[in-house]
């Protein structure tokens, strides 16, 4: 690939509107856990055991120890400088005139902890909570996420599961609804929420630049989003510390 600051410099001094599309990588100087790639499991399962509706339905209780286990690591996590100049640059175009929305798909809301206002959150978060029942989606920051949950998550190998009952689990707050919550995140094998989807479908159009920061490329659909941009001629930077198998595909 090729690395040309001055080129970069000066697409970027005549962007109007820019998208910013980030993934794990910009997380991983915050000390987040991936669970992709070696050594990403938690206990003995990986993310992709865990992390599908399936496993949820089967036990209900592991999957929210794991969840439980994300959560509480996230609130010791604080942006680092790369969330942070991305925040800026924001602040910094938006007194100019110019648009920076940021496309994550990651889930652990650092970007808006650093200051970004306009962010799409492919992925969902783990800070949100959707009833299983009425179908609610509300913010929840509580720490633990409920009581049967305080201390559990524990991710050892050696650790045994909680096997709390399910009403134990963290329940709607609805009036008189009592569902039991689930992560309000996408798991493997569903789809993105097609509000979202349309939301960056929109700013995709728009935009005269594309940064891709920190992301393989190889989890659709996000994946093909810069591809997409590149297509209609938009430059796209890629930031990321190897090449990826969507590199070649950028000017």
């Amino acid at each position: 690939p090729r690395i040309d600051m001055a080129d970069f410099r000066e697409v970027f001094a005549k962007a109007k509107h820019i998208a910013i599309i980030t993934g794990a990588g910009v997380s991983a100087e915050s000390g987040v856990p991936t669970f992709r790639g070696a050594g990403g499991f938690w206990r003995k399962w990986q993310a992709q055991e865990l992390a599908t509706p399936e496993a949820f339905a089967r036990n209900p209780s592991r999957v929210w120890e794991f969840y439980h286990y994300r959560r509480e690591v996230m609130l010791s996590k604080h942006p680092n400088p790369a969330h942070i100049a991305i925040a800026e640059c924001e602040r910094r175009l938006s007194k100019q005139g110019r648009s920076v929305v940021v496309i994550t798909q990651n889930i652990d809301e650092l970007h808006r902890k650093a200051g970004t206002k306009h962010l799409l959150e492919i992925h969902g978060s783990l800070f949100k909570t959707r009833c299983t029942n009425c179908g609610n989606v509300a913010a929840n920051y509580k720490s633990p996420i409920c009581p049967a949950l305080a201390g559990k998550g524990a991710p050892d190998p050696e650790t045994e599961d909680a096997t709390i009952p399910v009403e134990d689990l963290p329940q709607c707050e609805e009036d008189g609804c009592n569902g039991l919550l689930r992560p309000h995140v996408v798991w493997f094998g569903e789809t993105l929420d097609p509000d979202i989807l349309t939301e960056v479908e929109k700013e995709l159009e728009i935009c005269d630049l594309c940064l891709v920061v920190g992301t393989s490329s190889v989890v659709y659909p996000a994946a093909m989003f810069a591809p997409q941009v590149s297509a209609r001629g938009v430059p796209v930077a890629e930031f990321n510390m190897e090449a990826t198998p969507a590199t070649n595909r950028f000017r």
